[in-house]
């Protein structure tokens, strides 16, 4: 289906032991996470969920947000709606 658009969007997270992914607040979409492996925490407004594998959270656009990981690290995957890709450009040389 060449030229048909996607719907949705994921990424695979990768924390190393003890790392993580300071309070922040989320994209302005609903976020579904699946975790793979490892174990660590998440930190929301409503308080910490432990984290381990086959946990499926869902994360409303726009909470605040916070993961660590444990001692063996954390991957897992977020399924969110597509947004809009950022648009590079070529840089302007210097003195144009």
């Amino acid at each position: 289906m060449e030229g048909r658009e996607r719907d949705l969007d994921s990424n695979l997270v990768a924390l190393p032991p003890d790392g993580g992914i300071g309070m922040h607040t989320g994209p302005d979409l609903d976020v579904l996470v699946h975790v793979l492996s490892g174990s660590g925490q998440l930190s929301t407004e409503e308080g910490i969920i432990n984290l381990h594998p086959g946990a499926l959270l869902w994360l409303p656009r726009r909470s605040r947000r916070q993961f660590t990981a444990g001692p063996e690290g954390l991957q897992y995957l977020t399924v969110h709606q597509r947004r809009q890709a950022l648009a590079l450009e070529p840089a302007v040389p210097q003195g144009s």
